[in-house]
Parts: structure tokens; sequence; C-alpha cells
């Protein structure tokens, strides 16, 4: 997954940029809205108030303004830090990273923002990712802050409240409206006619991409709304609605020409709370995944001049990276258990869930290497084949237990699903050989071999050579297998 998207981050010319996991407190204050309470704050030796990063675009900002950075098209993958209550089913967790592509520079309207939805939608169309629906998967939703700021001035909304209504509207992807209104009318302090109005737009059936045959048609349908057309009789709200309008017209022309206008869809209820940002909104779903959105960003034109004396405008991406482990794991079949009450090897503590069927393997070791009785001269022995296929470049493991019994030890492979045995013991070191034995852990995997587990002794010298023909004649290794099996789905 993270060679796919740095890939296609470098296709696109992206350079790559760290920033520092602490940050002053102060560089993150007033940036998250409401988020602003799930920060990790803070305090060195010395007193200075410092906090974890939240995510990877203030930190961006503060870099290009105390650098002078004009222009920029940077890439950044590390870990962010929120005090937000972990749901690893969902893929929401305390320390996660995150995958940035941001381009900072005055430009032509709508081009570099175009360019960041194409690479999203890049990365998204070359991922494992299924889904269930229409689009191949997955799709993104797309606003625009402008005309959100003038549906909820049009409606009646107090300049001050904007913030906190928008941080409702946003959780209609996981409440119905009934929830949401009662947040903003009993919660935030919304005037309840205003909430209706707020409603008549974002859970208005024909006021959708669906329903008027793409972003073009739901942006002329919105030009036919008398309150969002005068602004509710607020020419300044007015203005506002038409330059969003300009925006989202133009930007689905470059995305057409870019061949990403189909996985994007305009949506009047997408309402991302973060302050910071100033035209362009959009996050990415997986549909029927159940995990939220794996990927968001936005136009954030005055961020950067919150840390110098000039504005730089700028636009990105963030790709959420465990959300996107979560839908693949959950394709592809796989859950990750709990250690193994035995403690024998690594491999062991990585088997799959009871009950988890998985054509796809946690690990990638081709041989376990296994000792029979407990004789040191044999555990020693082992440890020195195990030695001698690392050196090969070969992955193989071995039981963490001097006098393993060898059902044991073949179980352990059979649960891991590995390959191939090395098997010696007292006899085998007289007379300097080895056992080899392919394992086959289906019957499509026996019928594709023509034969039932193979076994052979070979001299020590020729150990290497001979798991590798038999890996050569599988098909490779086992990374190499599972590598085309998961581009395969």
């Amino acid at each position: 997954v993270f060679r796919t998207i740095t890939s296609v981050f470098k296709r696109h010319g992206a350079v790559q940029i760290d920033t520092p996991v602490f940050e002053l407190r102060e560089t993150l204050l007033g940036k998250y809205g409401e988020d602003q309470k799930l920060i990790y704050d803070l305090k060195d030796q010395g007193g200075e108030l410092l906090s974890l990063r939240y995510d990877l675009t203030v930190p961006l900002a503060r870099y290009c303004g105390s650098n002078a950075v004009e222009k920029l098209k940077r890439f950044h993958i590390g870990k962010v830090y929120r005090r937000d209550e972990p749901q690893m089913n969902r893929g929401r967790f305390r320390e996660f990273y995150q995958c940035d592509i941001d381009i900072c520079g005055s430009y032509d309207p709508m081009l570099p923002d175009a360019e960041i939805l194409a690479v999203l939608v890049e990365i998204l169309g070359s991922l494992p990712l299924g889904g269930e629906g229409e689009g191949g998967g997955f799709m993104v939703k797309l606003n625009h802050r402008k005309l959100l700021d003038a549906l909820m001035g049009s409606c009646g909304v107090p300049p001050e409240k904007f913030r906190a209504i928008c941080s409702a509207i946003d959780k209609l992807d996981k409440e119905p409206w009934e929830a949401v209104r009662k947040e903003m009318v009993e919660v935030k302090g919304l005037d309840g006619g205003a909430a209706d109005l707020i409603g008549g737009f974002v859970v208005n059936e024909a006021l959708t991409s669906k329903a008027c045959g793409g972003t073009a048609g739901l942006v002329a349908k919105m030009k036919t709304e008398q309150r969002l057309a005068t602004g509710g009789g607020k020419p300044e709200l007015a203005k506002m609605f038409e330059d969003a309008c300009e925006d989202l017209l133009t930007l689905d022309m470059y995305l057409r020409n870019l061949g990403a206008a189909d996985k994007i869809v305009l949506d009047l209820s997408l309402a991302r709370g973060l302050d910071y940002y100033t035209g362009v909104i959009y996050e990415a779903v997986v549909l029927g995944a159940g995990v939220g959105s794996v990927a968001a960003g936005g136009r954030y034109d005055r961020l950067v001049g919150s840390f110098s004396s000039r504005d730089v405008p700028a636009v990105g991406v963030s790709i959420g990276v465990e959300r996107v482990f979560a839908v693949i794991e959950r394709r592809l079949g796989i859950a990750v258990a709990p250690p193994s009450a035995d403690g024998e090897t690594g491999a062991a503590a990585s088997a799959p869930a009871s009950g988890t069927m998985s054509t796809v393997r946690q690990n990638t070791t081709d041989v376990l290497v296994c000792g029979i009785g407990g004789e040191e001269v044999v555990q020693a022995k082992r440890l020195a084949l195990t030695r001698m296929l690392w050196d090969a470049g070969i992955a193989c493991e071995f039981v963490y237990k001097k006098n393993a019994n060898l059902k044991r030890q073949m179980d352990l492979a059979s649960e891991q699903k590995i390959p191939i045995l090395a098997m010696v013991g007292g006899e085998e070191v007289q007379k300097g050989t080895v056992k080899v034995r392919r394992l086959f852990h289906s019957d499509a995997e026996r019928e594709a071999a023509g034969g039932e587990d193979a076994e052979k002794e070979v001299k020590e010298s020729e150990l290497v050579a001979a798991i590798l023909d038999m890996l050569a004649a599988m098909g490779g290794t086992s990374a190499d297998r599972m590598r085309r099996t998961v581009l395969s789905l």
C-alpha cells in the first residue's frame, strides 16, 4: 500500500518533506474547530508547551511560512496523534499513518485542485478496496466551503454558528437527519426554522448529483433555488454562492479532461469541520466498507499566512492508511489474532483467528526449520541451517523450543500455510543431510502440483539450491505469490 501511494505521488512530481512530530502548542491552536479537544498536549522539562501533531497539513503550512516557501508540491507519509476513542473495526486509532500530498502556490483556479483529486482517484483505483455499489468500490464526495457558508447564511444561521452547524451536518453519513437536527437546535442553539431550511438542501433527494446527472447538473439545479441564488437577500452571500458554482464547474471540466470525474460526487451534506478550509473540500469513502472516510482534504488558502506575513494558496489530500488497511483486510478475509498461548514462534503469534478464511497469508515465511529430538547437536544444526537460509535470502523461521515434537512444528506450518519444512535429527546430523518436505495446505494447491506432500533428503551443501528449485516450481516465494494475489483482486 505504501509503495503504491508513494509511486503515484512521485509520478506526479511531488518531493518528500518531513516535519516534526512535535509542534509548539500555539502552532496548532485555532486550526481544528471542535476537534481541537482531540490534540495531545505535552509540557517539556523546561515548561514549554508542546503538542503532538494532529495532522500533516498545519505543520506543512508552518514550514512554508517559516521558510518563505511560495511554490511546492510535496508529499509526506507519517504518524499523527488524536485523543479519540479507538474503534479498530472502524479504522479509528489514536496513533495512525497519514499519506499527504499538497500543492502550494498561486496558480490558475482549480488546476491544482483537479490534479490532487486525480491523484486520489488514481491511488484508490490502484488498491484492492473492493466495496459494494456503483463506481468500482469507492467514490469521492465533493463540496465547497463558500457554498456551505452561503447556504448557512441564506438559511438564517448566524455567522458565529457556521462552523458548529457544519460540524453537526457532517454527521449525516452516520446519523439520521432527525438526530442531526436535534443537535443543531438543542445543543448548538440554532432556530428550528433555520434547521428545517438547511434540511431542505442537505437531505433533499432532488438536490443530489445522481438526481441531477452529475456536478454540472446539480450546480444548474442549485441556481434555480431562489434562496441560494439571492443569498437570502444578502448580496455578499449571493456572490459567495456564485463563486463556488464557478469553481465547481471549472473543476468538473478539468476532472473530465483528467478522466477522474466519474468518481467525484458533489454532495451538499459534506461539511468537514476543520477551520482552515477556504475552497473545495472532499472525502473518499469505500462503498459498503463501514469504516468512514479513507481520505479527505481541500483547499486552504489562508493557513500559510497565519505563520508569515504572506498568504500562499494551497490544496491537498490526506489518505488514512489504517482505514485503507482495514478495508483491504476485510476484502481479503484477514483478521489479526491474539498472540499464541504457546508463545513458540513469531509465526504462531500472528496466526489468523479461528474461523477466518483467507486466501492471503499474513506472513511470507517460506521454510520452517524443524529439529527432530532435543539433543544439543540437533539444536545447533537447526540454528545453523536457519542462518544458512537467511544468508541466502530465504524467509524462514524455527520454533522457540529446544525439544518441540515434530507434530507440533508441522501443525504450526499448517496454521501459517508455510509451504516447506527443512527437518534435521540426530541421524541427519551424522550423515550431513537434511530432509525437505513440500506441504500442501489446500486441495487446489495439491492438484496444481500434481502430488501428495513430497519429501526428499539432500546434502546440507545442496539445501539452498533444493529449496530455491521448490520455490521456483511453486511460482516464486510466498511474498511474490501474495503480491500477485492481492494485485489480482
